[in-house]
């Protein structure tokens, strides 16, 4: 797992109020497999996520999060 991806996504998500929206940049890799899932079994609700430049899926993704 990315422990400081996730940690840092986390303890912003706490600072939020319920159904704000958060954007995360993401790396593809552990970082784009774990932090999503990890924001789910929280209970929060993950919108969508896309690869910022659709030609090269290996890079940079974008995370829409809505706290629960």
């Amino acid at each position: 797992m990315c422990p400081l991806t996730f940690v840092k996504t986390k303890l912003m998500v706490e600072r939020m109020a319920a159904g704000q929206i958060l954007e995360v940049r993401l790396r593809a890799g552990e970082p784009l497999e774990n932090v999503p899932r990890s924001l789910a079994e929280l209970g929060h609700a993950v919108l969508a996520v896309e690869a910022e430049d659709a030609g090269d899926p290996g890079g940079i993704h974008r995370l829409w999060v809505r706290k629960a």
